[in-house]
This record gives C-alpha cells, structure tokens and sequence, in this order.
C-alpha cells in the first residue's frame, strides 16, 4: 500500500523483530532499535494506544529519543533484567538510552505507570534529539499541551500524562521537541507519567532515575534468583520467563497473549488479531510453564483470576468458560475495527476487542483442569471449594465434549469435530481423576471413567486416517494438524506408539519446513479466513518436544538450536515465521515463550539419561 505524498509503508515502519519491550507488570511498551517507542498503551494491556505508530506510523504516535548524528545501533537487556538498552555508536562517540518502567508495591504509586527513559553518553560528546508525540485512544482523541518550566502536560478526554525532563523542552504544536548535548560520564532523563486525581505530579531528576534503575535492576533480579532452571539453555529460558512475567497483570494476576493487537500474520492479509486478554488456554500453559521453572507465586495469582473473575460453575452460551477474558475479567470484549490506522506496514484491518471471544473451544477445559492438577501436585493442594467447582467442570465436559466446535486454532468457518479438542476434553477428565485418586477427593469416578474411555475409543477409531497413515485434523478426514503434536506430551498416546510415530512422520513430511512447522494447510480456505500465513512458533517448540520424547533426540536438538536462531537480537520471538525469516504476528507472543521453557526442559532431561 502506496498513500500519495508518503514513502511505501515497508519504508516507514522497522521490522516486528526490531523491538525489545518493558513494562510495569500492568501496560508494557515496545521500544525500536532506532529508539523509538511506536507501541504503548496506558494505564493497562488493553486500553487505547497512546503510542501506536507501530499501526499505522504517520497517525499513531510515537516517543522518540535517539543520537542526532548517523549511527549504527545496538539493543540488548540489562543482564537478569526488563531494563532496555539501546546503544548508539557514531564518530563523535557512544551513548545509550535506558528504558524502563519501575514495579513498586504502593498501589497508588503504581497507577503512575512511570515510564523513565534515561540517555547516557559513554564516550566522547553526541547530542541526542527527542520527540513526544502522543495520540490518545488509538489516535483518535485530541489532547492539548501545556508547557511549563520543567514539565510538559498531555492532557485528552480520558488521560493526563506528564513528561518530565532534565533538558529544555519546546513545543511543536501538540507535541514536544527537545535537544540535549552530553559529554561523556553526563546523562539526561525523560520520564512519562499518568497524572490525575489519585496520582499527583512528581518530577525525576536524574538522581532520583538513577535510584529507580536500581530498585527496578534489584526487583528482576530477585524474581528470577527463584528459578531452579539450570539446564544448557540458561539464557534463553530466563528470557522466556522474564516476558511471560513481562505480560502478566499483576492486579488480577491474568496473563496476556501478547502486548500488541493486529501484528499481521502475513504482510498486506488480514489475519490480524486483537491479544491483549487473558485466553484460558495461553494462561493455563503459562503456568505450566513458570511451575517447571519453580515460579508457583504467579501459578497461585492465576488461580485467584480464576476465582475471583471466572465463574467456574456458569453456563454461559458456550460452556461455563468464555476462552478468553479482559485483564479485569470482564467478559465483553466487542470487536471493532479501527479504519482510520493503515496497520503494520498497509496491513489492514487494525481490530481491537477479539469476536473468538464468543466461540466454543472445547480444549480449553483441558488446559485449564491440567493447570489446576499441576499446581495441586507442584504449588500447594487446591481447596475444597476449587475441588467442587473442578468436578463441576468436569461433569459438563463429560455431557459436552462429543460435539463440534471452532477448535484451538480460532476457525472462523464454522464449527466441526476437531481431534484436539477431544484430546483436550480427555485431559481434563484424565487429570481429574489423578487428582481425586491422589487426594482421596469425591467424585463421580465412575462417570468420569467411562466418558474418558469413551474419548479415548473415538479418537483411537475416528481421528485415523488410512490414507495419511496418520492422525488427523477432523474426525474422518485427511487433514494434518500440528495440535496433534500434543498427543504425546499430554500423555494421551506413548510417544513411541506406531501410531504414533508414523503421525510424526507425516507431520514431518507435510507440515515441517526445515525446523519450522505450520498449524495445518491453509489453502482452499480452511478455515475461512483469507491468504496464508507462516509457520507457528508453537508447532515449531511441540514438535521439538514430540522429537525428544520419540527418542530422536539429535533430531530434536538441531531442530531446537535451529528455531533459537530464528529469535531476535534479545531473545524475543513473535507468534510466527514467515517464508524469509521474519516475525510475523503479534509480539512478543506468550504461546512462543512458554513452549520454549517446555521444550528445554524436556529436552535438556532427555540429553541427561
């Protein structure tokens, strides 16, 4: 998409890998190689962008602080940390601008979102231009600007944000400029905060930056200090929980699938998608994955979600659970499609709010049940009333599961009998009966027994195709589906069954692009929704896994180092890999992370035996 008068949209937006993000454990935001905020929203996940150049990068906004003189650029994290650096090399010398949002304990305090962005020059003298451009709910509020001595005043319909800063800052229009010159060992620091009623205006000189940086340097820190990770892939598995950390909102202790609504997931398509919510599958296997890890603090806030923002025991149009919720746990989450963005490079529509909100997903009553049967084995026993409200979950599964649904992949193109949501529908059964055989629980064992067989028969009988010698997508047809890699890792098959094994063959064969592998076919329009798309992160970490537990392991060591090769320069990965590489989808992804931390750890214990 060419707009007249503008540059190609390729030209005017850095590639989704480019980015590294921060945040305060309630918003986050995206920060470029070129040192450019283009994504943030305020005061939470899913509220209105205030910077959203990263959708559409003459209208969204942006805040940017970089070297005034051409340079060459380099990001990395502080070590152990969510503090980003972006470094700016040049002939006049080296300086570096360190973002990050401080995580305090006073609620009021929090509700500041303070977002620091302190500017150091290292070597010799560089002089350093910046930009404040906000463009309130999603650039399409109007805001005024009030300069004073040492603060500028953004001020729209719904939200006041102060800009603070040790330099001079001018206006230009509703925007700010500014101009600092450092010498080396000088530094200067920008800080945003929301302002209002309940949090009053408060500058940062750069003393008080400097004490923030250390206090957010000793919060990360001490939270990762807890891992008991000490496999091959140290670095990479800290990383992975850092972000799922990263995307967890931590007044309701909900986990979102991504920071960021309608990264395509093909450049120009329309699959594009609105992540900020709490799916109960993503978030059931985040705290799957964090409890391997040894985080059980944020395994246990999950499970205070759930009971206080899920009504476990409904019976809502799909089922007691929607398969998502908002970071709150509200259950409305209305798509609307926002015409006056462009999107990522011409990639329209930009949605916000997520339509799957409404679909039935069968599976996600496995996630969910797995998640409470690994936190009452690894956490601590589940009470008696989350034991009820299990047995009720599990009694409407059992009355359920045989039905059609939109399945895990979110189709679009009506309902049908896909295999891995009775996969699902299996587990949640199975590991309810480990938990009552293990605790001694009440239960309607025999019920449960005999629907889990009755699973179990369906998919043995029904989800087998003779002609692709292989379990398939739908029952009774020919269809692959890389879901299908989680037979053996959720124990429903051996993972040396020869059924199993030829599966992986075919998987091999149809879906595996190298390392990287593909949700399913998306040509003839599976799914109903239009263009294809790249190979999913997710698929690319199970089938690691799925090669481990088959015993191929140098298989699945190569494809594993393959796959790390395919992250960004800080360890971040999006939700899938295009046809040349690069991300795609929005970023970065939970799903992508926490199946990482999965499969170095099953494959760092294969290694060992």
């Amino acid at each position: 998409m060419i707009t007249e008068g503008r540059a190609p949209a390729r030209d005017r937006y850095l590639p989704i890998s480019e980015h590294g993000l921060i945040g305060d454990l309630h918003t986050a935001a995206l920060v470029g190689t070129n040192g450019t905020i283009d994504w943030y929203c305020c005061p939470r996940f899913d509220a209105p962008s205030v910077f959203g150049s990263l959708l559409d990068a003459d209208r969204g906004g942006s805040f940017e602080l970089a070297a005034d003189v051409p340079s060459r650029t380099k990001q990395f994290y502080f070590p152990d940390t969510a503090i980003l650096i972006t470094r700016f090399y040049s002939e006049q010398g080296v300086g570096e601008v360190q973002d990050f949002m401080p995580i305090v304990d006073d609620p009021r305090e929090a509700r500041r979102h303070r977002l620091i962005r302190r500017v150091v020059c290292v070597r010799g003298t560089l002089p350093f231009r910046v930009r404040v451009a906000p463009r309130f709910g999603y650039a399409l509020q109007p805001h005024t600007l009030r300069l004073h001595a040492d603060r500028a005043v953004f001020e729209s319909p719904d939200l006041t944000l102060t800009l603070t800063g040790s330099a001079p800052m001018e206006a230009d229009g509703a925007d700010v400029i500014a101009q600092v010159k450092l010498h080396e060992g000088e530094s200067a620091v920008f800080a945003l905060d929301r302002v209002g009623e309940e949090v009053p205006l408060r500058g940062c000189p750069v003393a008080e930056a400097e004490r923030e940086f250390t206090a957010t340097v000793r919060f990360w820190r001490n939270w990762l200090s807890k891992s008991r990770y000490r496999g091959r892939w140290r670095e990479m598995v800290h990383r992975s929980a850092l972000t799922l950390k990263l995307l967890t909102y931590a007044p309701t202790g909900g986990p979102v699938a991504a920071p960021t609504t309608s990264l395509p997931e093909l450049i120009g398509g329309g699959r594009n998608w609105d992540y900020r919510y709490v799916w109960v599958r993503d978030a059931a296997f985040t705290v799957y994955a964090l409890l391997r890890l040894g985080f059980t603090e944020e395994a246990a806030d999950f499970m205070r979600f759930l009971g206080r923002h899920v009504n476990l025991v409904g019976d809502g149009p799909t089922g007691p659970l929607q398969i998502m919720y908002g970071v709150d746990g509200r259950c409305e989450l209305p798509e609307i499609e926002l015409g006056h963005l462009e999107g990522y490079r011409g990639s329209a529509p930009v949605r916000v709010g997520n339509a799957a909100a409404g679909q039935l997903q069968l599976d996600i009553y496995g996630a969910l049940i797995d998640s409470i049967y690994l936190y009452d084995k690894w956490g601590e026993p589940i009470s008696s009333d989350r034991w009820d409200e299990v047995c009720a979950l599990v009694d409407w599964v059992c009355e359920h599961w045989d039905q059609p649904d939109e399945g895990v992949w979110e189709t679009r193109g009506g309902r049908r009998n896909f295999v891995y949501s009775r996969l699902m529908c299996w587990v949640a059964i199975e590991r309810a009966i480990r938990m009552a055989n293990r605790r001694g629980l009440p239960a309607d064992m025999r019920r449960w027994r005999v629907t889990r067989d009755a699973v179990y028969r369906q998919i043995m009988r029904r989800a087998w195709s003779a002609a692709e010698n292989a379990f398939v997508q739908h029952l009774g047809d020919d269809v692959l589906d890389a879901s299908l890699l989680m037979m053996p890792l959720a124990k429903f098959v051996s993972p040396t069954d020869p059924k199993w094994l030829s599966t992986l063959d075919a998987i091999t064969r149809r879906l595996v692009s190298d390392s990287l592998v593909y949700r399913y076919d998306t040509t003839g329009d599976p799914d109903g929704l239009r263009g294809p798309e790249g190979t999913f992160s997710i698929c690319s970490f199970w089938y690691v896994e799925a090669l481990a537990r088959a015993g191929r392991i140098d298989e699945a060591r190569l494809a594993f180092e393959k796959m790390l090769t395919y992250a960004n320069h800080l360890g971040l990965y999006a939700e899938q890999i295009g046809h040349t590489g690069e991300q795609l989808g929005n970023f970065p992804q939970a799903f992508t992370h926490l199946s990482l931390i999965s499969a170095a750890f099953n494959l760092d214990r294969a290694l060992e035996r």
